[in-house]
């Protein structure tokens, strides 16, 4: 995934400068999935014929990340949750599995993978992010902000304890002489690597976090019977495809506020969720943010008023919002009372929202 290793300056020339780009002002609005509750604990075999995941829904089919161009081969995912476990079943169409990356938190992206993002307190800060690819290599990181700040955010050395992952090729591994169908990828995360303290009581029976998914998947080449990520004329690797489930409307999946919400209902049978109207005015104040950013880059000093970032009326659902804009020494803040619940929302210049 592009924008992995802005902390890394073996693989800073891998990065474009395009993919440090803002998002364009155009709200996205994220997708939304409700997870149910099993009461049974599900085998991780790799396997989608448990009778637990009968019972749960797909995700609608991934897109690309940046536009609506359909990808090329079909992703879909199904997710539960127990009292000890976050479980998720992926399933991927790919006419050519293969993998070479076997050791634990190498770059994973460099194969073809599958990629778990979760922000469990939906402040954008302190999240987590878990890639495997078709050997069942696991990648996992925790990010103490997102990258846009250009700070040293990533804990690498950080891994999920007690992770279950397998995987089931529908066809044969690392074999150019067939077609193969695809592969699934079956995991169990437990609730307990989330935890910000021993006492936190962190299962999110009834609740929402923020969740997104990618496929990262690259043109290939055969040497000498084995696959290779493909080359262009310049001898540079060709640019990867990114698939996700909920769209981010730029090549970075590292824009937390953008991702979907799995609600994890505790109701027997079918339930539904709907996007707290709240959560739309933090959209706006991310926005604004954003705007602001790129009035620094192009005037060297932070805009002083909101009108100096937009002269349009924000509004949500005929609910007019009213952004004040404070500036001090070191950046700024931008506050908003929502009209929904009264409560007071700030977003400050390293794009944490705090509730007030």
């Amino acid at each position: 995934m592009r924008l992995k290793f802005q902390w890394l300056t073996v693989v800073i020339g891998f990065l474009s400068v395009a993919g440090f780009s803002q998002s364009k002002k155009s709200t996205i609005i994220p997708k939304t999935y409700v997870a149910s509750k099993t009461a049974t604990p599900i085998l991780i075999d790799g396997d989608e014929s448990d009778a637990s995941w009968a019972k749960a829904e797909w995700t609608a089919l991934f897109e690309d990340i940046e536009n609506n161009i359909k990808p090329k081969y079909a992703t879909k995912v199904k997710m539960l949750w127990d009292e000890t476990n976050f479980y998720i079943l992926a399933k991927m169409d790919e006419p050519h599995v293969w993998a070479n990356l076997k050791q634990r938190d190498t770059i994973i992206f460099y194969n073809n993978d599958f990629e778990v993002f979760v922000d469990p307190d939906n402040d954008t800060f302190n999240y987590y992010e878990l890639e495997i690819n078709a050997l069942n290599t696991a990648w996992d990181l925790f990010l103490s902000k997102p990258y846009r700040e250009n700070d040293m955010v990533v804990l690498n050395d950080w891994n999920i304890p007690g992770l279950k992952s397998a995987v089931k090729i529908h066809g044969t591994l690392n074999n150019p002489n067939d077609i193969d169908e695809g592969w699934v990828l079956e995991m169990a995360i437990p609730w307990a690597s989330y935890k910000t303290s021993y006492f936190d009581q962190n299962v999110p029976a009834d609740k929402f976090w923020r969740v997104n998914f990618s496929r990262v998947n690259w043109e290939h080449t055969i040497t000498n019977g084995n696959y290779e990520r493909k080359k262009g004329a310049d001898g540079k690797f060709l640019p990867e495809y990114n698939w996700v489930w909920s769209p981010m409307g730029v090549i970075n999946m590292h824009e937390p506020e953008k991702w979907g919400y799995v609600y994890f209902s505790s109701k027997e049978g079918k339930d539904s969720f709907t996007i707290p109207q709240d959560e739309k005015v933090k959209w706006e104040l991310y926005n604004l943010y954003r705007t602001q950013k790129e009035y620094y880059q192009k005037h060297k000093v932070w805009a002083k008023s909101i009108t100096d970032l937009t002269k349009e009326t924000i509004s949500i659902d005929h609910k007019i919002l009213k952004p004040i804009l404070e500036n001090h020494a070191s950046g700024f803040n931008i506050l908003v009372k929502s009209p929904f619940s009264n409560q007071t929302f700030v977003i400050r210049q390293d794009g944490k929202i705090i509730t007030k």
